[in-house]
């Protein structure tokens, strides 16, 4: 019994190498490791920087960048420049143009007494452009498409205290270019 007990075990061990060799073989083909491409750069933005710097133009920035990250690319803010409109933590986007205003003239002539003119023309709200009303502090271009959208559905402003009623401007705003719009109309 012991002979063929052994080779009962023989011939068992032979078909399970067997049976292991021919799964093996048919088998799927085991796991290649993936090679791992870096991660893609990202395209950077393109921007227009216009008005109270010190190079308006055209500047490529990264993604992510912001409105303050713009005016440093050019050069920064000229002299005359008035920031206080601006919110300088803005992201931006490709295609964004950053137009920074200039400051109304203060200074008191020489004789004493205060102009009241600004350096620069009053913005007319009944025939600006976007590009012109961009410029006055608070006002960017959703808003200053507001401007133009609510003048086009009910006719010119009356006065610039109308200019309230257009949806995003209020007191606080109001107040802030009160003295650099108008309505156009001659005394």
């Amino acid at each position: 019994m012991t002979k063929s007990w052994w080779l009962a075990a023989f011939i068992i061990v032979g078909i399970l190498l067997g049976a292991g060799v021919i799964l093996l073989i048919t088998g799927p083909p085991r796991g290649v490791p993936i090679k791992l491409l870096p991660a893609p750069t990202q395209s950077p933005i393109i921007v227009y920087v216009s008005g109270a710097v010190e190079q308006a133009g055209l500047y490529s920035l990264p993604l992510g960048s912001r409105v303050n990250d713009a005016i440093q690319a050019a050069g920064g803010f000229s002299k005359n420049a008035n920031a206080d409109g601006l919110n300088l933590a803005k992201m931006l986007q490709d295609g964004e143009q950053v137009v920074v205003p200039e400051s109304i003239s203060s200074e008191a002539p020489e004789n004493g007494t205060r102009s009241g003119i600004p350096s620069f023309d009053l913005v007319n709200i009944n025939t600006a452009s976007l590009e012109q009303l961009v410029i006055l502090p608070e006002i960017g271009p959703k808003t200053a498409q507001n401007i133009i959208d609510y003048r086009n559905t009910n006719g010119p402003f009356d006065s610039i205290k109308e200019i309230q009623d257009v949806p995003e401007i209020g007191p606080v705003t109001f107040e802030k270019i009160k003295d650099l719009i108008t309505i156009g109309t001659s005394p």
